[in-house]
């Protein structure tokens, strides 16, 4: 039987206080296999972006474990976490995050780049998938929401990660243009066999997915 892809054992996370420290997280334990995808929901501040930043070594815990294709982020440096992060997982966030001085083309390849993993191959391939081919020359600014988010997703997938890791991918679009950017998210994620885990407030978007977990005050409740 295959590792799994993420394995989060008993993670807890605080943050200093006023008066006290914060705990954000208490004793969260997720798995998650290749070829899975997985909806984190809960209210505001129960503390689904930690997790997420946790999952991907942007952050590490007070107590637990993370750990990505075997690699326990708990015990690494930032900069050893870094580069595990570079190689294994693809970030999509809900503010897009594009370089804007970098065209359609620079901002698809930069993180595959930092990684040491850059195929122009399978760049243009996710551009085409993707519906990009007439914008690559193009600056962000020049970009509808739409088309930010879908090169922000070529740009997760362009590195070959093992793990897709989602912050509210589709909350800063409409309705219609969000279900079509998921669906694509989803078919390259399904295609590619990596796993996923998407933060989102939407149970509509959530119950697209394979697996949904809730958290509520740092705890998971389903």
């Amino acid at each position: 039987m295959s590792e799994p892809v993420l394995q989060i054992d008993q993670v807890t996370k605080r943050y200093p206080g006023a008066d006290a420290p914060v705990t954000v997280l208490e004793g969260v334990s997720v798995q998650l296999d290749r070829g899975e995808t997985l909806a984190l929901t809960g209210e505001s501040g129960s503390g689904k972006s930690t997790l997420l930043h946790l999952a991907g070594g942007l952050d590490a815990p007070d107590a637990g474990h993370v750990r990505l294709m075997g690699h326990d982020l708990s015990t690494l440096s930032d900069g050893a976490r870094a580069r595990v992060r570079g190689r294994h997982a693809g970030l999509v966030f809900q503010q897009f995050n594009l370089v804007p001085s970098l065209t359609v083309a620079a901002n698809v390849a930069i993180q595959a780049r930092m990684s040491g993993r850059h195929d122009p191959a399978r760049d243009a391939a996710l551009i085409e998938r993707l519906g990009l081919v007439s914008l690559t020359h193009r600056y962000p600014e020049q970009l509808s929401g739409g088309q930010q988010q879908r090169v922000a997703i070529a740009r997760a997938l362009a590195g070959q990660p093992d793990l897709i890791l989602a912050d509210e991918p589709t909350g800063n679009l409409d309705e219609a243009t969000g279900d079509a950017v998921l669906a694509l998210l989803l078919e390259l994620v399904t295609e590619t066999g990596a796993a996923m885990l998407m933060v989102t407030h939407s149970e509509r978007l959530a119950a697209r997915l394979s697996r949904r977990l809730a958290l509520s005050r740092g705890r998971l409740v389903a």
